[in-house]
């Protein structure tokens, strides 16, 4: 590996597959296979946020103006959105996350970079943790997401590219130049159109050509972004990770395959669910104490709520009654059921003082 850093790290790119409409198509199957997409109006001068990979054969993106992509597609079904669920479909990928490392840096609501490096999860392998972390997600939040896997931040966001939607490509340190080699340098980090253009003019187009030119001809035609472009096309990145995430809550929920016709049938359920959030519990450091314990329940007609309670202990008896209470909001059958711990953060000022104001 050409790199000056003594330890191999092991960085994992988690990118989702087209987030926002894929939450929604969660939300309803009866938009699974269609053309859809996230944005504004279209007779208010809105813009595409996400397309659906339908939509995209129509060549609907991203930053769009909504107007020109009904243009392109004129059946596409236009969502105006919902970020309130989208930032919560967020949070719970990083509650997923945090199980394998606190090292996590969020670029957005739909991708994170994790340093697994010192991670013991999947005996150590970053392969493993990346391939168990998507299918967690998909299982428990209902979505894809793809991951790149490599020894720094550049290769893997890359790399998270290279299978998706929902897959996962791989760069072990003695592979990096065979994969740069072909690279196109408009990949690397601020090279955009016109930087890509100058480059093309003097017959650099791909990272290969770049290492294969001197780096003070770079620093002299491009100054300190030469050495920049010059480093990267030459898989040196050793940017580390900075972790911003700090955990809020711990939660898992499940979507049955048959809706849950009444009470009873729900609480014959929570059993099941409070054994798969202890062990999450206990894996937290001393840093963290419960606050609240909450309920989630969706009903078959897709409305849901939650109810939370002041609770320092996840027992059967609290959920059962909270699961009661939000049964009797709907009295319908459900689709889902969640359960979940709210925490301080002991680390935080704030809620230190919240922990002592209860």
């Amino acid at each position: 590996m050409n790199s000056s850093t003594s330890q191999v790290r092991k960085i994992i790119h988690i990118d989702a597959d087209c987030f926002y409409a894929a939450v929604e198509v969660r939300d309803d199957p009866s938009l699974r296979g269609k053309p859809i997409a996230v944005g504004g109006s279209a007779d208010r001068r809105g813009v595409i946020a996400t397309a659906s990979y339908e939509a995209r054969k129509f060549g609907v993106r991203s930053a769009m103006a909504s107007a020109t992509a009904l243009r392109r597609c004129p059946q596409l079904i236009l969502i105006p959105g919902r970020m309130s669920v989208y930032r919560e479909a967020s949070r719970r990928m990083h509650e997923i996350f945090a199980d394998y490392t606190d090292r996590i840096e969020p670029l957005s609501l739909d991708e994170a970079f994790l340093d697994v490096s010192h991670s013991e999860r999947c005996r150590g392998s970053a392969t493993l943790i990346a391939g168990e972390i998507r299918r967690r997600i998909a299982s428990e939040i209902g979505i894809t997401v793809s991951a790149g896997i490599a020894p720094n931040k550049f290769i893997a966001k890359v790399a998270s590219d290279w299978n998706k939607p929902d897959g996962q490509f791989v760069v072990p340190p003695d592979a990096i130049d065979g994969f740069l080699e072909d690279l196109p340098v408009k990949r690397i980090w601020g090279v955009g159109k016109v930087t890509a253009e100058k480059l093309e003019r003097q017959g650099i187009v791909t990272c290969g050509d770049v290492r294969r030119r001197d780096l003070f001809e770079f620093v002299q035609r491009f100054g300190q972004f030469g050495e920049h472009i010059h480093r990267l096309a030459r898989g040196i990145d050793e940017r580390p990770v900075v972790s911003e995430w700090r955990r809020k809550s711990v939660s898992v929920e499940n979507t049955y395959a048959e809706d849950l016709v009444d009470l009873d049938a729900c609480q014959a359920r929570l059993p099941e669910l409070l054994d798969a959030l202890r062990p999450r519990l206990e894996r937290l450091d001393d840093d963290y104490r419960i606050q609240h314990c909450f309920l989630k329940m969706k009903f078959s007609d897709f409305t849901q709520t939650t109810i939370e309670r002041q609770h320092t202990a996840p027992v059967y008896a609290d959920f059962a009654m909270l699961c009661e209470e939000a049964w009797q909001r709907g009295r319908k059958p459900v689709r889902l059921l969640g359960l979940g711990a709210r925490l301080i953060d002991l680390t935080d000022a704030s809620g230190q003082m919240d922990l002592f104001d209860e």
